[in-house]
Parts: C-alpha cells; sequence; structure tokens
C-alpha cells in the first residue's frame, strides 16, 4: 500500500462513516479498484478497517466529549449510588441518556459475537451484497424522510426506542448498509428531529466502534501488517481528521436540509456497480 494509497483510503474512510452511504462499502470497493481486497486478503481486509474505524472513533469522541464525560461520569454515580442500598432516586438527562447508548449497543454486540465468521468472511467484502445494501436502505431512508413527523429530540428517546434503534445499528453489520444510515432511518421512524437522529447515532456509534475495535485488535494474527504500519498509521489519522469534519458539516446540513440527497446518491451508486459488475468492469 503506498502512501498516496493510505491517504485516500483514511479519507473514504473518515467522510463516509457518519455520512449515510456506507463506509464499508466505500472502502472495499475502493480497496478492490487498488488491488488491496481479493478473497485470500478478505480477513487482514477486515483488520485492516477495524485498525483505521479507531481514527473516526477518535473524530467522535473529540467532538462529543462534553456530552460523553457527562453521560459517563453522571451514569457511574447513578451506579454507585444503587450499588450502595442508598434509596433510589430519579435519573438526570445525563445518566438516562448514558443508559440509553448502553442499552442500545446490545443488539450490535450480541449479534457481531454470534456472526463474526461471517463478518470475517468473504460475504461482507461481496460487491453483489453491497449493491442490494445500498439500493434497499435506500428505499426504506427515503419512506423514513416520507413517514417522519421530526416532534421528538433526545430528550423525547424512550427505552424501547433505544432498542429499536440498536436493532437497527446491528443491521449495519451488512456492508452496503451504513452503521449512519440504519441508525438514522430508524430516528426518523420513531418520529426524532433529523439533528437528534443523527446525534443520538453518533453517540451510539462509540461503544460499538470501540468495542469493535479492541476486539479486532485482540484477534489480529499479522496479517493487517502486510498493508505496512506506515500507511495503517497514515490511513488512521487521515481518517479521524476527515471524520470530525463529516461530523460538523452533517449536523448543520441535516438541521436544513432533509436525507434525500443521499438517497439518491446511493441508489445512483448502486445502479452503477450493477452496471459495472456485468460488464466485468469489478470483482464480485
Amino acid at each position: 500500500m503506498s502512501l498516496l494509497d493510505s491517504i485516500l483510503l483514511g479519507l473514504i474512510q473518515g467522510l463516509t462513516e457518519f455520512i449515510p452511504i456506507s463506509s464499508t462499502a466505500h472502502l472495499t470497493l475502493a480497496g478492490k479498484i487498488l488491488g488491496l481486497v481479493d478473497e485470500r486478503t478478505a480477513a487482514s481486509w477486515t483488520e485492516f478497517m477495524a485498525v483505521i474505524q479507531m481514527g473516526t472513533l477518535a473524530a467522535v469522541i473529540v467532538y462529543f466529549f462534553r456530552d460523553l464525560y457527562g453521560m459517563a461520569k453522571a451514569a457511574g454515580g447513578d451506579l454507585a449510588h444503587r450499588l450502595s442500598g442508598e434509596p433510589s432516586r430519579a435519573l438526570s438527562a445525563e445518566a438516562r441518556s448514558g443508559w440509553l447508548v448502553v442499552l442500545g449497543t446490545l443488539p450490535v454486540a450480541a449479534i457481531g459475537l454470534l456472526f463474526s465468521r461471517e463478518i470475517h468472511g468473504w460475504f461482507t467484502k461481496s460487491t453483489t451484497v453491497m449493491i442490494v445494501s445500498l439500493i434497499v436502505l435506500a428505499l426504506f431512508l427515503w419512506l423514513a424522510e416520507k413517514a417522519a413527523r421530526h416532534v421528538r429530540t433526545l430528550e423525547h428517546i424512550t427505552p424501547r426506542d433505544a432498542m429499536i434503534i440498536g436493532c437497527a445499528q446491528a443491521l449495519a453489520l451488512v456492508p452496503g448498509s451504513s452503521r449512519s444510515g440504519t441508525t438514522i432511518t430508524a430516528g426518523l421512524f420513531l418520529g426524532l428531529t433529523r439533528e437528534s437522529a443523527a446525534r443520538f447515532s453518533f453517540l451510539l456509534s462509540v461503544p460499538a466502534v470501540l468495542a469493535s475495535g479492541i476486539y479486532e485488535l485482540m484477534k489480529i494474527r499479522g496479517e493487517v501488517t502486510q498493508f505496512g504500519y506506515g500507511s495503517i498509521i497514515v490511513a488512521t489519522v487521515v481518517a479521524g481528521l476527515s471524520g470530525y469534519a463529516a461530523i460538523a458539516w452533517l449536523l448543520r446540513y441535516l438541521s436544513r436540509n432533509s436525507t434525500m440527497v443521499f438517497v439518491w446518491y446511493r441508489i445512483a451508486l448502486g445502479v452503477l456497480l450493477a452496471l459495472s459488475l456485468h460488464f466485468g468492469l469489478i470483482q464480485p
């Protein structure tokens, strides 16, 4: 992997991780075009994506540091209070948000562990799977925009909502779905404003990406090193910087605009990939 390749892949990861167009699909397709991904390198590519995702994780933590710190501190204080045996007390807004994020993380953690082999295999690198996911999620996002009421904010999210959005996040394990795409779509169906759906999506991504990154790092058998330590570091740093910019841009954009531009982009990309696959321009 050249320096230019690592910069390009870092940019793709950072810019597409938080925009509902699927970072996995874009990153894997770029890897195939650059000749870095095939059936023999499927496992090492999964490891590579998990490592550079830590860059975008850092971007979320830095951008939402006050929110995350407040939630963690309040939720920890609430847990300590309950364990002490003192009389129960009402949860603060920050503690409640923290527990909702924890609750919403459970589905993706369970499904990720149950289907670990499939996630590391060729299924999650299949162009056909990506094409179907890109288009199907686009249609669901379009339906969500039509059905959305945009009347609820973060303060209105219930444990049931958190579980539903968490289950939607688990669908992002299918390449082409998009973590932000599935969670924002679920949030819109539940009546959240676009900005609130995006904010909860970003906050929900922190424990999921952190756990996934640690899990993959613990399992790394050295295959990822074929890409070169320098290239991996560069890609991770670039992903973090571009990811921070993407978060700021998307929150501003969704405060004034709908997600329809992403719907049409996903459909257009899916059709383009289907044609490219049909004519043998890209790998299956």
